[in-house]
């Protein structure tokens, strides 16, 4: 059985169709990759998984439950942690009080603060800083930990390469391939081809709201994705690199 199981799922903003019938399965300890242009639907998609935003029509089941309509907090409690675009830290608090917000959750696992900081050793030298004085990569690592403290079976993250420095954007993909190796199932939105190709398990490409291409990641060619990713003919996407 797949820990996720997303079904014919339709999500709106408004009058706006932003997810439209969309269907996948992530199962236990593989990595997905959601690519797609800036309004294919990749960050509602993920905030609907997460409870942020309920859909319209569709189901989502969680390890066999029906999750569809069930709140964002509940969904935490349950294993489900997204770590959104733009992080949302808490900037007047120190790195170490953000990182033990995800202890609210309450949920058993072998997550502890230790844990965290050992998984994330750029975070132990400053983990009494402020948030509000961090760098956007360190503020990154800050958000991906204190979503590791819910000790969660599903983790999302959302665009975490956004604005980064080629060499945050390392550190960060450090640590998320160190929570691969432990086996931690994980939902990804990238923009960066190349990043979402060196991590995951799976692509899975989005345009205009649709599922465009699904694939094993080795076996995908990169033509095939970049078509999918910008809804091209084959014969278009010569010297689209």
């Amino acid at each position: 059985m797949s820990m996720l199981s997303v079904r014919d799922l339709e999500v709106r903003h408004g009058l706006l169709h932003a997810v439209r019938g969309v269907s996948f399965d992530v199962a236990r300890g593989e990595t997905v990759a959601f690519v797609g242009a800036n309004g294919a639907g990749k960050t509602t998609l993920l905030r609907a998984v997460a409870g942020a935003h309920l859909p319209v029509r569709g189901t989502i089941r969680f390890d066999g439950a029906d999750v569809t309509q069930v709140p964002s907090h509940r969904r935490v409690r349950q294993g489900i942690a997204l770590v959104p675009e733009g992080r949302r830290l808490f900037e007047e608090l120190s790195v170490t009080e953000n990182l033990l917000l995800g202890r609210a959750a309450r949920n058993p696992g072998a997550w502890t603060l230790d844990g965290v900081l050992e998984a994330l050793p750029q975070l132990q030298p400053i983990r009494n800083s402020l948030a509000k004085n961090l760098s956007g990569g360190q503020q990154q690592a800050v958000a991906i930990g204190r979503a590791l403290m819910t000790n969660p079976k599903l983790l999302l993250l959302d665009e975490i390469s956004l604005g980064l420095s080629p060499a945050a954007v390392d550190l960060v993909y450090a640590a998320i391939s160190k929570l691969i190796a432990a086996s931690t199932t994980i939902m990804l939105v990238e923009q960066n081809l190349d990043r979402a190709l060196s991590v995951a398990d799976r692509i899975i490409c989005l345009l205009e709201g649709r599922l465009a291409l699904e694939g094993e990641a080795k076996q995908l060619q990169r033509d095939r994705i970049t078509e999918a990713y910008f809804g091209l003919d084959r014969n278009q996407t010569e010297g689209v690199h």
